[in-house]
């Protein structure tokens, strides 16, 4: 099945190329495909926690967790979750982020999986390793929907992490 083919681009949303996911999303078959694959390449990981970013990230992690038989953790913007959290600021290419997870959402050496629906930059990711690591909990992989290599975001994750994007996309044309 093509993925590819079901991701819009939008060439001017917001100063930017915009990669949508929203026709993907919207067929049950490519979505239940992206899932599957996605799970197929983490299935031997021993994955106890997956763990990603609103809001798009939801989208993809979640039934990832079901797939994989493993618990979903939700890291949010500063203020957002209700209990007792670990921040943490990074800068984004044009303003700084705060973003928080529960203090224990993750118990140290618990397997985790980081899910997002893009790689774009990598400051997110990085920022999410950041969280992850400071519980205790271990990255045994990173998954993407959407990798776009032109903006170099494994660069910024580095060499310590396995990196698994479904779909790879070289320049800002697709």
């Amino acid at each position: 099945m093509d993925l590819k083919s079901k991701i819009r681009r939008i060439p001017e949303f917001k100063g930017v190329v915009f990669w949508d996911i929203t026709p993907l999303l919207k067929d049950r078959e490519s979505f239940r495909e992206a899932i599957r694959l996605l799970a197929d390449h983490f299935k031997d990981r021993k994955i106890d926690v997956v763990v990603s970013n609103e809001a798009r990230g939801f989208i993809i992690a979640a039934p990832l967790a079901y797939e994989l038989g493993a618990g979903f953790v939700p890291i949010r913007k500063k203020g957002k979750l209700p209990a007792k959290c670990v921040d943490y600021m990074y800068q984004k290419e044009y303003e700084a982020d705060v973003i928080e997870i529960h203090e224990d959402a993750i118990e140290p050496g618990q397997n985790v999986l980081l899910v997002d629906d893009l790689l774009a930059t990598g400051g997110t990711m990085k920022a999410n390793i950041e969280l992850v690591e400071r519980l205790g909990g271990k990255v045994v992989g990173i998954g993407f929907l959407i990798e776009l290599g032109y903006l170099r975001g494994r660069e910024t994750i580095g060499d310590n992490y396995e990196i698994f994007s479904l779909i790879k996309i070289d320049t800002p044309e697709g």
